[in-house]
């Protein structure tokens, strides 16, 4: 991602913002300390019958490429160091996600420094801002009991 010029992180940039999704999930999991696995995700969204959408990926070059049954094309960045990278190279040209962009950033930073359920709660809650920023479901966790 190092080599990209203006062009392409402008142009990765108004793809996240127009075809993109930045989100974090909680999902329960009992094997977790706080019984919450905590899921980062960047999604990049392409009709199949696009044929640019894997040169597009391959400028990144991080995360996999899912095909959906509904026609849908999904390049998906999931490690939290793969994150933080595409965050740094895109956010000073991402013009309609830039809070998104922003609260991904902070996810991450809390995320590192969770020591105890306080920590964790604090986590939590900054997950469930993503609610306000984006179109999804209405949850929203009241309990760390899953």
């Amino acid at each position: 991602m190092n080599n990209l010029s203006l062009t392409q992180k402008s142009y990765l940039a108004g793809f996240l913002d127009a075809d993109g999704s930045i989100y974090v999930q909680a999902k329960i999991n009992k094997t977790y300390k706080y019984g919450y696995q905590i899921a980062p995700y960047i999604v990049l969204f392409q009709s199949k019958k696009d044929n640019n959408f894997e040169q597009i990926c391959k400028l990144i070059g991080a995360g996999y490429i899912r095909e959906r049954k509904d026609g849908i094309t999904e390049y998906i960045i999931g490690r939290i160091d793969e994150i933080t990278e595409f965050l740094r190279i895109i956010e000073p040209y991402v013009l309609l996600k830039k809070k998104q962009v922003q609260l991904m950033k902070k996810v991450i930073e809390v995320k590192k420094k969770v020591k105890n359920k306080k920590d964790f709660e604090v986590l939590i809650k900054l997950v469930d801002k993503f609610r306000e920023l984006n179109y999804s479901k209405k949850r929203k966790i009241r309990t760390l009991t899953p």
